[in-house]
């Protein structure tokens, strides 16, 4: 029974992704005629994680026009990112969720040991509007009739954050059995919100929906931000150009840019206990 019911959510939050275009995607592909410095013609390709798509679509579109260049970005979860830059050995910069993903991957020595930082993803707890199942705390992610979805574990941050938090508080098998569906991305999560599909779910404060969501903020103990880090590729080719690119997201111009799509930006003393 609980197989079917994935598989409805999973076909419905399919029509959903197409209905809320631009919610999900895979790759994007910006150009920019006016070239000012940098290697006019070439083409930049980025792993981005799927979180970041907003800020990383606009910042592709202002450094295409800064550098004559072409930007390509994919857009997953991080794990899948990982796997994609492993088999391929192609690509130019990774940006992934937070920094543990990034350490994965200077593990495997797929990128540079000495990324910059740009930004905080904030997880928060997301409730259905006006929250008709009372969910006011994590514990509540396991009370009979809630149904939660969640981000992957192995393939996005904010799944591996929440798993150390129901670690945490040892509720991690009880909360799974109330788990309607485990998603590659977190984009998945905010189109089953807005779909109704789930009452609740782990997402980053930059992808609340406030017309079909309320938040409530996790206890400071609780803080599970993550540092979103930027760094170029051990394979590059075009190393100049893609440590430009990794110089402009992390300058104040490209942090701009995040803060407009709703994301701390690092440093932020409010996060100071943080640290990459």
């Amino acid at each position: 029974m609980r197989r079917h019911s994935t598989l409805i959510i999973l076909t419905a939050i399919f029509v959903g992704c197409i209905l809320f275009a631009g919610c999900t995607g895979t790759q994007s592909t910006v150009t920019a005629d006016n070239t000012t410095t940098g290697s006019p013609g070439e083409t930049l390709f980025v792993y981005s994680g799927a979180g970041l798509k907003a800020p990383m679509q606009e910042i592709g579109t202002v450094f295409g026009e800064k550098h004559g260049a072409t930007v390509e970005c994919t857009y997953a979860g991080s794990g899948a990112l990982i796997t994609q830059m492993e088999l391929s050995q192609k690509g130019d910069v990774f940006m992934p969720g937070g920094t543990p993903d990034y350490a994965i991957a200077v593990n495997k020595g797929l990128v540079s040991d000495d990324p910059q930082y740009v930004a905080y993803h904030v997880p928060v707890i997301a409730v259905a509007k006006g929250n008709p199942k009372n969910i006011t705390c994590i514990e509540d992610f396991t009370r009979s009739g809630v149904k939660v979805v969640l981000g992957g574990i192995n393939e996005t941050a904010i799944g591996k954050a929440g798993d150390k938090l129901f670690k945490k508080y040892d509720i991690k098998d009880a909360v799974e059995e109330n788990v309607v569906l485990r998603a590659p991305t977190i984009n998945e999560l905010v189109v089953a919100m807005n779909m109704g599909t789930a009452d609740t779910t782990l997402i980053t404060i930059d992808k609340m929906n406030l017309e079909t969501m309320d938040a409530i903020q996790l206890p400071l103990e609780d803080n599970m931000a993550l540092i979103v880090p930027i760094g170029t590729t051990t394979f590059t080719k075009k190393a100049d150009l893609a440590g430009q690119f990794v110089d402009f997201v992390s300058s104040d111009e490209g942090k701009a840019i995040f803060a407009k799509h709703g994301f701390p930006t690092y440093p932020d003393p409010a996060y100071a206990g943080i640290k990459p």
